[in-house]
């Protein structure tokens, strides 16, 4: 495992690999950028079958959280955590989660952890127990929750922002969102959408909640497989990383991309390539970012779930609009353009 050449590569600060015996803890901790303020990014728990495959996961990560915050205009840096395990087994358990709050405290508040993948608000509320630096603890726990349907609403936004970039309206009624991945945030982001007058087509590996979507929100529902080739005004990609690739792009039948998705994108060029086929992104780092817009509240001290809150959250209309003029202005992908946005502030400071 060659780490520091890694690490030079994007200029990540730290990076901290936790072992606890007795407690069954293997986890990475990076933190990739304190210039904005600590860094607060959430811990992932996947059985990930390499310990490199983890390492990189965190570090594609982290640097994503340290752009997400920039570009929206969060005073917080970009960190991340892994465990390796598997969260739908007893190896998730409170003993494993207090080790992990322990390494976390001893970071000094460089790292805020909150909920990802294989997390909930219940864990991060064990995981206070074992040190202060913690957000998206549960409501019953005297937390702020689960910042899912923030984060969902920001997509809307961000999903409302590329329809008008390539249909000149933003209103829902009568178009087609396909919706992959129907977790805490693709759900809500496919609720939003119909309850804006939009037709859905989604999928999940999960069938129950398939079933509720096709009765509650009367959608259309194919094979997680077949949603690539679904003609449809946006393809909204909620679930798992990378989805954006060599094999699928020539498959898409959609004019525009936003989702909740954190590094929907294999490789930076596959931006490049949607831009080359005249395909639409809003760049997951910007369109996902309304549940870190919470976050800060939460760390902050300040509501989490007053209107204040969801009209920063808004911002993302505007704030995709914009870099997706900028990129047409510059010539180059949206992702570029606002990772050219984000490290403009990260360069300034707050």
């Amino acid at each position: 495992m060659q780490v520091f050449p890694r690490l030079g590569e994007h200029n990540y600060e730290k990076v901290v690999f936790c072992n606890d015996n007795e407690a069954g803890l293997k986890a990475i901790i990076a933190i990739h950028s304190t210039r904005l303020g600590p860094a607060l990014g959430g811990i992932r728990m996947l059985p990930y079958p390499h310990e490199d495959e983890a390492l990189d996961d965190v570090l594609r990560l982290s640097r994503g959280m340290t752009y997400k915050a920039a570009v929206s205009g969060v005073n917080l840096g970009g960190g991340k955590a892994v465990i390796i395990g598997d969260a739908r087994t007893p190896q998730k358990n409170p003993a494993l989660l207090r080790a992990m709050g322990r390494f976390i405290d001893g970071l000094g508040g460089q790292y805020i952890a909150g909920q990802d993948i294989g997390t909930n608000s219940h864990d991060m509320a064990v995981i206070r127990g074992a040190t202060r630096h913690v957000a998206c603890v549960n409501e019953s726990a005297g937390g702020a929750g689960d910042p899912s349907r923030t984060t969902a609403y920001g997509v809307t936004c961000g999903i409302r922002a590329v329809l008008k970039a390539t249909t000149g309206s933003d209103a829902f009624g009568g178009r087609h969102i396909a919706v992959q991945g129907l977790g805490n945030v693709g759900y809500e982001v496919a609720k939003f959408c119909h309850e804006a007058g939009a037709r859905l087509t989604v999928t999940d590996i999960v069938e129950p909640v398939l079933a509720k979507a096709a009765s509650e929100l009367r959608a259309e529902v194919v094979g997680p497989d077949e949603i690539y080739d679904v003609e449809c005004d946006v393809f909204s990609p909620n679930s798992i990383g990378a989805i954006i690739n060599d094999d699928t792009i020539p498959r898409l039948r959609s004019p525009a991309i936003a989702g909740g998705a954190n590094n929907a994108l294999a490789e930076p060029r596959h931006a490049d390539e949607l831009t080359a086929r005249g395909i639409v992104y809003g760049p997951d780092f910007l369109v996902n970012s309304g549940g870190l817009i919470r976050c800060q509240e939460e760390v902050l001290g300040k509501p989490t779930e007053d209107f204040t809150v969801y009209a920063k959250v808004a911002n993302i209309y505007e704030q995709t609009l914009e870099v997706i003029s900028r990129a047409q202005e510059l010539g180059i992908s949206t992702a570029a353009a606002a990772e050219w946005l984000a490290e403009e502030r990260i360069a300034g400071g707050k």
